[in-house]
C-alpha cells in the first residue's frame, strides 16, 4: 500500500478556510488532519465542533481528528456527530485506554492512540491489535511549525517491528515536522500515514507539495 498524506489544517488559512479545504479536495492527499487543542493537555487553544462540522460539509476526504485535550471520554459522541472518521486520542491523557477505545469504536469511527515523544511504544502492546493507528509525535504537542526529533525514525522502526510482534493491522501515523526533507526516510521506517502541516499550506504550491510527498 501506499503511504497516506494527511495535511493538517491548523496550518491553513483561516481567511480562506474554504479556499485551502477545497485545495486539498482536488488534490493527492488521502485525508484532512484536525488538531483539537484544549489548552490544558497542551500549551494552545485550536477549536472545537463548528470548524469541525464546517470542514466535514466541505471535505471529500475522511476527517482525522487529533485530540490533544484532558478527558477525552467525555466528548467522544460529540465528535462523533461533527464527523469525524478517525478519533485519536493520548495514551497520556486516558486512564482506561481500552474503554476509550471501545468507545470510539462503538461509534463507528476508527479509533487511533498518540503517543508524546517521551512516550515508550511498549506500553501500547496490550492495546495494539485493538487500534487502527498508531501516531507517534515527532515534536512536542501543542504548536505546528517544530524541528523534527530525531529519535523519530528510531521510535517508528520500533513500533514497526512491535506490530509484526502482535500481528496487529494498525497504521502508523506521524506529525510534527514532516516535509520534503525526511518524508522517504520515514516511510522507509514503516510510517503509513504522514501528516504535514507547514509543509504543505506554507509551500508556494501546496499541490505540487502534496504530489511529491506521495512520491
Amino acid at each position: 500500500m501506499s503511504h497516506y498524506i494527511a495535511p493538517s489544517i491548523l496550518s491553513a488559512d483561516f481567511n480562506h478556510l474554504k479556499k485551502d479545504i477545497e485545495l486539498i479536495n482536488d488534490s493527492e492527499a488521502d485525508l484532512f488532519h484536525v488538531d483539537v487543542m484544549d489548552g490544558v493537555f497542551v500549551p494552545n487553544i485550536s477549536f472545537g465542533f463548528p470548524i469541525i462540522e464546517h470542514v466535514k460539509k466541505i471535505s471529500k476526504k475522511p476527517l482525522d481528528v487529533h485530540l490533544m485535550i484532558v478527558q477525552p471520554d467525555r466528548y467522544i459522541t460529540e465528535f462523533a456527530k461533527a464527523g469525524a472518521d478517525y478519533l485519536t486520542v493520548h495514551y497520556e491523557a486516558c486512564t482506561h485506554l481500552q474503554r476509550t477505545i471501545e468507545s470510539i469504536k462503538s461509534l463507528g469511527m476508527k479509533a487511533g492512540v498518540a503517543l508524546n515523544p517521551h512516550t515508550n511504544i511498549n506500553l501500547l502492546e496490550d492495546v495494539l491489535k485493538d487500534v487502527d493507528m498508531v501516531l507517534i509525535m515527532s515534536v512536542n504537542p501543542g504548536f505546528g511549525g517544530q524541528k523534527f526529533i530525531e529519535h523519530t525514525y528510531a521510535k517508528v522502526s520500533a513500533l514497526k517491528e512491535l506490530l509484526i510482534k502482535t500481528g496487529s493491522a494498525a497504521k502508523i501515523e506521524v506529525d510534527g515536522g514532516v516535509g520534503l526533507n525526511n518524508y522517504r526516510k520515514l516511510v522507509d521506517c514503516g510510517a503509513d500515514i504522514l501528516v504535514a502541516g507547514n509543509a504543505v499550506f506554507k509551500a508556494e504550491n501546496p499541490m505540487e507539495t502534496i504530489s511529491l510527498l506521495k512520491r
